[in-house]
């Protein structure tokens, strides 16, 4: 099997799998108990955090939660509440879990604004967005799923960045908030007063230890992949459409509709996506917004990879590839 989808969901590390097994079969107490088994889990737990903020901006605490989607939501609705201000605005280029909590798109900072959310990089070009200063009383979300652990991050002027675990080789089921000092978040779950009281239940050990196992995985195998498959895209000139681009990304036209040639491939063993997951396979109106004509957009394909791709797959894929669109092409 070729796995080529990484940017829906990465295949685990064994490290981060390995992590998981440890803390799951010997750390499994509770990290808030007294008891000696208790604090080993939250001597894990601490551990864990340390190692994922390195990679973030100095100055600022992680709030771990179940994924990007709850941490957008927990950083875009409950950061502005009680705020004298209360006019919250994104860009058009967002992911659903921010681009369906926000009417107002124009990407417009004024006076009034209270937050403005910007994604980081997109998951279906892998164009890297560039971030913009705000106001002092004016917060700033990074949205940073698909670039977290990729591009560096420590230099973000940001008051809240949004991580996720199964991005970069973690477990689907964790993600984190960081949040820069001094900003204040109003819980979205009431409990037992777990993270401050923000973000309460008890904590997965288990998947956070492999959330930090995850990190610094297969970077240089990336790059080479990208370069290889950009450079056979071109001999056979398709369409690149991912340019200013995350290297695990990379996003192009076939000339075969979408669909035909995602089955295609898949008969060849061989996983791609026509965008995001989350789109369940609709049209992208992603796309468009970058450029991208109307006919391209029908017969996009994107590819992303992971630390377990190789040159050797990449080939295949680009062989495979030119099959399809020799037999499917009208």
């Amino acid at each position: 099997m070729i796995y080529f989808d990484n940017a829906a969901s990465a295949k685990p590390h064994p490290r981060a799998v390995e992590a998981f097994n440890a803390a799951a079969e010997n750390n499994y107490a509770n990290p808030a108990a007294l008891h000696s088994a208790g604090i080993k889990a939250e001597k894990i737990l601490s551990e864990a955090r340390e190692k994922l903020l390195s990679l973030l901006p100095k100055g600022g605490s992680l709030i771990f939660t179940s994924g990007a989607t709850e941490s957008n939501n927990l950083a875009i609705l409950y950061s502005v509440k009680g705020r004298d201000k209360s006019r919250i605005v994104t860009t058009p280029f967002e992911h659903p879990s921010v681009g369906s909590l926000i009417e107002d798109k124009s990407g417009a900072i004024s006076d009034d604004t209270a937050l403005f959310s910007q994604i980081a990089v997109c998951g279906e070009t892998g164009f890297i967005h560039n971030i913009p200063d705000c106001p002092p009383d004016c917060l700033l979300h990074v949205d940073a799923a698909q670039a977290f652990g990729k591009i560096p991050l420590t230099s973000l002027k940001a008051d809240l960045i949004s991580v996720s675990a199964h991005k970069i080789g973690g477990l689907s089921g964790v993600g984190g908030l960081w949040v820069r000092k001094g900003v204040r978040i109003k819980p979205m779950l009431f409990g037992g007063g777990q993270q401050g009281g923000i973000r309460p239940g008890t904590e997965p050990v288990a998947l956070i230890a492999a959330f930090a196992a995850s990190i610094d995985n297969g970077q240089l195998t990336v790059d080479s992949c990208h370069g290889r498959l950009v450079a056979g895209l071109r001999e056979l000139k398709l369409p690149v459409h991912s340019r200013n681009s995350i290297a695990n990304i990379v996003n192009f036209s076939c000339f075969v509709k979408s669909e035909i040639m995602l089955h295609f491939l898949a008969e060849h063993d061989i996983f791609v996506s026509s965008g995001s997951a989350c789109a369940r396979g609709k049209k992208s109106v992603i796309l468009p917004k970058y450029g991208v004509s109307d006919r391209d957009v029908d017969t996009a394909i994107r590819v992303s990879f992971g630390w377990q791709n190789t040159l050797n797959e990449v080939d295949t894929f680009l062989e495979v590839l030119e099959a399809g669109i020799k037999r499917w092409r009208k």
